[in-house]
């Protein structure tokens, strides 16, 4: 399925002085990104929003047709005019990075804020909670215009899944918001160039919207789209379950769900001492029950201080790009903390190429216990499959294991652990693949032909 970027982070413009020129900035990366292996980058919302406090991420959505073309909700005056970009720049420059993507083979995926909205133009009387609130929209755009049957309550439902904030959410139901999100993501793939989307709070709204959205066919320059996309359901397994099925059990193209449950179990892996390695062959998680659907990371923009993954998180990386699943890498990972490590056997770069060249087919775990984990990738079409080694000790651990690699010779292709790690030696199988497989402490090592 490829890895995927996260390209961006909370408050990025302002964290890397790219205000106004982040699409310029990501354009200049796209090379790297291409020769790294990656296939995918995940963009912030694109749209106009309601810069109510400071500078926007974009996830208070006003405008959902101003990509940084209208001077509404100006972030800044430029010679005493009103600033038409966001906060990343203009439309023109999000459709430059499009194309230049497409140009490396890259997919892009827009977030896409289908639950609330904020900064409305004027207050309006809701009879059903007999108060005002803001909620008329008249966007410079004059699409997706909005007033207060548009929001819950309405005369529409009374119901509401999940409030998000102070901020007013979309009555789905009502035709005109429906229409107006469906022609929305119509506009965005055909016209914009984005390959799929990533839905954001979908706790917040009915699974239906999100099976509509895939239900349509789209195409563009006369060839049809293939839509992506996957939802931020943060929630256990069991909701995660229902929502994917309340999708995927009637849309024509499915949609995936981030792993929360997984990333948890990782972060505990490389921040609670005494995890047993047991844990990560349980069920439970995407990965395990349905990979096919499976989104996995390890930190996003939403994981802040101790919340965050603290140490060791190359154990984390290293297991979710050689086993099955969509990996997503944190830009902030990749770029701020170092650890591509470019050329190195022990960063994310290598593990991206090992898992674009060797991690297919299905995953059989070959021998775990409290401290050694041995996990197989059998291979399909190009990619020959691989041995994965993760040990939790505070030595070197070793184990001969069954593979099904039958008289070959496996080679180290990405290792890393505590302190300086010299480069594991081959190891070679029988005929009815057994072979002696190491890691070092607190590491890992992939093993392939």
């Amino acid at each position: 399925m490829g890895v995927l970027m996260q390209a961006f982070y909370w408050d990025c413009p302002r964290e890397e002085a790219q205000e106004y020129t982040w699409w310029k900035f990501l354009a200049t990366k796209l090379g790297g990104l291409e020769q790294a292996g990656f296939t995918a980058l995940w963009l912030p919302p694109a749209g106009k929003a309601a810069n109510i406090g400071g500078m926007s991420m974009g996830y208070d959505v006003y405008d959902y047709y101003d990509l940084g073309r209208y001077p509404q909700k100006a972030l800044r005056k430029v010679n005493g005019v009103d600033e038409v970009r966001t906060w990343f720049g203009s439309e023109e420059e999000l459709r430059a990075l499009i194309r230049a993507a497409h140009g490396c083979s890259l997919k892009v995926y827009a977030d896409l804020v289908l639950n609330h909205n904020n900064g409305a133009d004027q207050q309006e009387f809701n009879p059903i909670l007999q108060n005002y609130r803001w909620t008329k929209f008249t966007p410079q755009s004059n699409r997706f215009t909005r007033d207060w049957t548009c929001f819950n309550p309405s005369p529409y439902t009374e119901n509401d899944p999940a409030a998000f904030g102070g901020m007013p959410d979309l009555c789905h139901i009502n035709p005109r918001v429906s229409t107006g999100i469906l022609n929305h993501a119509k506009w965005m793939i055909e016209e914009i160039g984005f390959d799929g989307f990533r839905y954001d709070f979908v706790k917040g709204f009915g699974a239906w919207i999100v099976r509509a959205i895939h239900d349509r066919q789209y195409s563009r320059g006369g060839h049809p789209v293939s839509l992506f996309g996957v939802g931020e359901c943060w929630a256990g397994d069991d909701f995660i379950d229902s929502w994917l099925d309340s999708v995927n059990n009637w849309a024509v193209h499915r949609v995936g769900a981030f792993d929360f449950p997984l990333r948890y179990r990782l972060k505990d892996l490389c921040d609670t001492y005494g995890f047993s390695l047991r844990t990560l062959a349980d069920g439970g998680v995407l990965i395990r029950d349905r990979p096919h659907e499976a989104v996995s990371f390890v930190d996003n923009h939403d994981f802040s201080g101790n919340d965050c993954v603290v140490n060791d998180k190359m154990l984390a990386y290293a297991y979710i790009l050689t086993h099955e699943g969509y990996p997503c890498v944190f830009w902030k990972d990749y770029f701020n903390y170092g650890l591509a490590r470019p050329g190195e056997p022990d960063g994310i770069e290598r593990l991206v190429k090992v898992h674009e060249s060797h991690a297919g087919g299905g995953t059989v775990i070959r021998y775990v216990d409290d401290l050694l984990y041995v996990m197989e990738r059998a291979g399909i079409a190009s990619q020959p499959g691989l041995l994965f080694v993760l040990n939790n000790s505070g030595g070197s651990l070793g184990r001969r294991v069954q593979s099904g690699f039958g008289n070959a010779t496996l080679k180290p292709l990405a290792w890393g652990g505590k302190g300086a790690v010299p480069q594991p030696p081959a190891t070679a199988t029988d005929s009815d693949g057994w072979c002696q497989i190491e890691a070092p402490p607190r590491g890992y090592v992939v093993y392939g032909v």
